[in-house]
């Protein structure tokens, strides 16, 4: 693994330096689109929604969208004096009870691992929470923005954890659980009961298998034995800009006739025939021969 973030964590006086690790992977089937006749993929351009036209990455800003449909746009001035922190340090704010975290809140899971120089205390920190069943609150600047996040011991590894926002977990608001003429009987509760204690067990992760993603898997290695491949060239960097440039300026071109009231055929007669175009030519030559 390669760590992504390098800082430390800080409780009290004790400071213990840390990498940080994606402690998960996606590894959701992720389908391309593309033309189904050559297997070519389908390419998106920046175009906008108001006038059609394509927009280089340097005429692009950030737009905030309000709740009414309006649209802020915002210069990178604007967004100078935000709050943003670079800061290293993973400080602990406080230790809680384990069981009062909602696992709604808990978000993106990391694993840290402790410098060489570390182990101790990082050692100490991890034996800590475990005898007192707590986690650790604390706050980290990931991506340049400060988050509240968590401390959790997961075998020999503190993991953290970043958690959401409150703003973050929807309220839960169903109108038809507030009926209060629902009424369980106690024969209906005692084989609920039954039906859990026959189906109680163990969690065991690898007891469950994404049989979508092997049978994904088993298509596509029966096409590639088959030979039902399509391998498409990929464009050539450099000639895709110069078309596109080319097609912008062809589209100037025509809507700069347009506004004038001229036609192709205008200009095909304006344009000079190749012996017109031979004499003069040959005329700029002998003047200057002459001269």
């Amino acid at each position: 693994m390669r760590a992504i973030w390098k800082g430390a964590v800080s409780f009290g006086l004790v400071n213990v330096p840390v990498r940080l690790y994606s402690a998960t992977e996606n590894h959701d089937v992720q389908f391309r689109q593309v033309h189904r006749a050559d297997g070519g993929r389908i390419r998106y351009r920046r175009v906008c929604a108001i006038d059609g036209e394509e927009v280089s990455y340097d005429d692009i800003a950030k737009g905030y969208e309000t709740q009414d449909g309006a649209m802020v746009v915002l210069t990178d001035d604007d967004l100078a004096d935000l709050p943003i922190s670079t800061s290293k340090e993973i400080a602990v704010d406080k230790f809680v009870p384990s069981d009062q975290i909602d696992p709604l809140y808990l978000d993106k899971c990391y694993y840290l691992e402790p410098d060489a120089s570390a182990v101790k205390p990082y050692v100490l920190l991890r034996e800590a929470l475990t005898d007192t069943d707590r986690v650790a609150l604390v706050t980290v600047s990931l991506r340049t923005r400060m988050t509240v996040a968590l401390l959790r011991v997961r075998g020999e590894v503190i993991v953290l954890q970043t958690l959401l926002w409150p703003d973050e977990v929807r309220p839960q608001e169903f109108d038809v659980l507030d009926e209060d003429d629902t009424e369980v009987k106690p024969a209906e509760l005692s084989m609920a009961h039954l039906l859990v204690e026959s189906l109680a067990g163990d969690y065991d992760p690898h007891d469950y298998v994404d049989d979508y993603e092997e049978a994904v898997k088993q298509v596509v290695e029966a096409k590639l034995a088959g030979g039902e491949v399509a391998v498409a060239p990929e464009p050539e960097d450099d000639g895709g800009e110069v078309l596109d440039l080319l097609a912008a300026l062809q589209q100037s071109v025509d809507r700069a006739k347009k506004a004038r009231g001229e036609s192709d055929d205008d200009e095909a007669e304006q344009k000079p025939t190749s012996e017109a175009k031979a004499a003069t030519k040959s005329g700029k030559g002998k003047k200057r021969k002459a001269g």
